[in-house]
């Protein structure tokens, strides 16, 4: 009786890279165990087509091919690791997971991503050391899986997140924020508070801050108030983001305050004052209070966004802002059209109503 997986075996070592590629294909569909080490071996191929073909079929062999290729994300050969990574990181489970967790510090930045795809897989919490410090990465793709796979890991590894948020490094403490962050735990928000009164340093403040908006929890709206009230120079438009991701009615006469305040003489009409530090530095907090009032979208802030929308500093966040109160919006809207002769305010404001479904010559909607 013909051994069909040990013809194709056989033929991995042919000449003809076509026929290497056949057989690499034949084995994946025939999926015999036997075929998972001379595919291995295959994986430092000459040609590409081969090898892709060799991946492909150690893919579809899945369990028997796992043990193997975590040997593999240590061999000599990057092109080796970086194939064997790439397959575990869609057919991983726990015999990999210390391989893996050596891999994630692997120099090649996609070995470093497809081992933290494999730990998204697996999902032990017992990756979230690594898992934190991929967030440092300097690398986005590695970043985002490093994310996807502590969101992946799940409530059990909050309480060693909670841990590092009392680490001597600020950089551990600033990636388990962010961490905390990508799950939202209802239990982080007073630790989280706690790191906003008390922290050492800004950007862990910052974060923390950004963290309980993120969460939702109406807990830290009295604190965010206090921060926007202090006007903490380093903590002032977080908080402002923060309150408006909260909803947050209480924050309404503030951010109206703040919206306010900004001194239009100084910049309107003046093309220099774009390029004035004190620009960058006024427009701000203005421009997050105008986006957080559209959240909220309580309609005591329509008449200072009215206002802010005939301002040109503000009128782009403004004309967006207004477009999340609904038909709310519209009359005030309308009756600023019927009385501006400005061509660039009239072509906003028609924007916005064009968003909330109103048309000309439609009298209501």
């Amino acid at each position: 009786m013909v051994d069909s997986v040990a013809e194709h075996i056989s033929a991995l070592d042919d000449e003809d890279w076509g026929v290497r590629e056949d057989a690499a294909v034949a084995l994946g569909r025939l999926g015999d165990p036997r075929s998972v080490q001379p595919l291995i071996r295959t994986l430092r191929d000459s040609d590409r087509a081969v090898r892709e073909a060799a991946t492909a079929a150690l893919k579809a062999l899945g369990e028997p091919a796992i043990l193997s290729l975590g040997f593999c994300l240590q061999d000599l050969n990057p092109q080796v690791q970086e194939s064997a990574a790439c397959i575990l990181a869609d057919i991983a489970n726990e015999q990999v997971l210390d391989p893996l967790l050596s891999a994630a510090l692997n120099p090649n930045w996609i070995v470093r991503m497809s081992a933290a795809k494999g730990l998204s897989r697996i999902q032990n919490s017992q990756a979230i050391d690594t898992l934190i410090l991929l967030l440092q990465d300097k690398v986005p793709a590695v970043r985002e899986e490093a994310g996807r796979a502590i969101q992946a890991i799940g409530n059990t590894s909050i309480p060693k997140l909670l841990e590092k948020l009392k680490d001597q490094n600020w950089k551990i403490r600033l990636r388990a924020v962010e961490a905390l962050t990508l799950l939202k735990p209802l239990e982080a928000v007073g630790h989280l508070m706690i790191l906003v009164l008390e922290d050492s340093d800004t950007a862990v403040r910052q974060d923390a801050v950004r963290a309980l908006g993120q969460i939702g929890d109406p807990r830290a709206i009295p604190l965010l108030l206090s921060s926007l009230a202090l006007e903490t120079p380093s903590l002032k438009l977080p908080s402002i983001e923060a309150l408006g991701q909260l909803r947050s009615t209480e924050a309404i006469p503030m951010l109206i305050a703040l919206v306010n305040s900004l001194p239009k003489e100084a910049y309107e009409d003046r093309m220099e004052g774009c390029t004035d530090p004190q620009y960058k530095e006024d427009l701000p907090p203005l421009e997050a209070a105008i986006r957080a009032l559209g959240k909220i979208r309580d309609p005591q802030a329509i008449p200072t966004l009215i206002q802010a929308l005939q301002s040109t500093l503000l009128r782009t966040e403004a004309a967006e802002a207004l477009t999340q109160f609904g038909q709310t919006a519209v009359n005030p809207l309308l009756h600023l059209l019927k009385t501006t002769k400005n061509d660039n305010l009239r072509r906003h404001v028609l924007e916005s109503l064009s968003h909330l479904g109103w048309r000309p010559g439609q009298i209501r909607i």
